[in-house]
């Protein structure tokens, strides 16, 4: 009982943060996988995926409600991702995803050192691209993005606010609203992978989910309330944890 109480609570902050900048998983998945011991690990990760998409899907109405997300290049992106999640699902079982560590932490370094020296980076929303231009780039990103959800994961949040930031000139609060409606259909392609599998634990998954939506309503909220500046500056706090993190990950391997 303590332990699902425990697990709740970091499900409730992994959601605040993953609304806010993504990155909740961070905090949800260790919890899960110290919290569940003996339960095997694809249904820690189901059940961790069960309880995010939901958080996810309340994030992604919220921003809906405040930030005008540009859907004629999210959607067919999120399409993409979710086809190329499920293939990442699966080419999980063949390649060890570890041996992403080194590229991906590399790749967070140089994302952080970018952001933090371009300071006003982020700060004015200017698409850069035409419609035609802005939805094939969006399926390039979700494809890849996607794809690398599925197989490993870590970071995805960051990458994709990082993308339309760099690639597309979004400001950080259009960026953290359209990750959240990419991540959303990655979220769902896992969910159905492995509600499918039988690799959730449906009791805990639904008390994971009631607080990861009261994060991320509460993530997405401070989010919009504050602006792209402040959305700046939390994605940078998250992206050293998770470089910090991995890091560690390696050194102990």
């Amino acid at each position: 009982m303590w332990d699902l109480l425990l697990l709740c609570a970091f499900s409730l902050v992994a959601g605040f943060v993953d609304a806010a900048v993504g990155g909740g998983g961070l905090i949800q998945l260790p919890a899960a996988l110290l919290l569940l011991p003996g339960v095997p690990v694809p249904t820690v990760l189901g059940t961790n995926k069960f309880a995010s998409f939901f958080g996810t899907s309340f994030a992604v109405q919220r921003y809906a409600r405040h930030v005008k997300i540009d859907w004629a290049t999210i959607l067919p992106a999120a399409v993409t991702a979710f086809v190329c999640a499920f293939l990442g699902s699966r080419v999980v079982t063949l390649l060890d995803p570890a041996l992403l560590r080194p590229l991906v932490l590399g790749l967070l370094v140089v994302v952080a050192v970018y952001v933090f020296l371009v300071k006003d980076l982020g700060l004015i929303h200017a698409p850069k691209h035409p419609p035609h231009r802005a939805r094939w780039l969006g399926m390039l990103v979700g494809a890849v993005l996607g794809f690398y959800d599925g197989f490993f994961g870590p970071g995805m949040g960051s990458f994709l606010i990082f993308a339309f930031v760099g690639i597309f000139g979004f400001n950080f609060l259009a960026a953290s609203a359209s990750a959240k409606a990419v991540n959303w259909s990655t979220n769902l392609a896992s969910v159905i992978y492995f509600t499918a599998t039988g690799h959730v634990l449906l009791g805990t998954a639904i008390a994971m989910a009631v607080s990861n939506v009261i994060g991320a309503t509460l993530g997405a909220h401070l989010a919009i309330a504050k602006g792209s500046r402040f959305v700046r500056i939390f994605f940078l706090v998250v992206v050293t944890v998770l470089i910090a993190k991995l890091a560690h990950t390696m050194w102990q391997g």
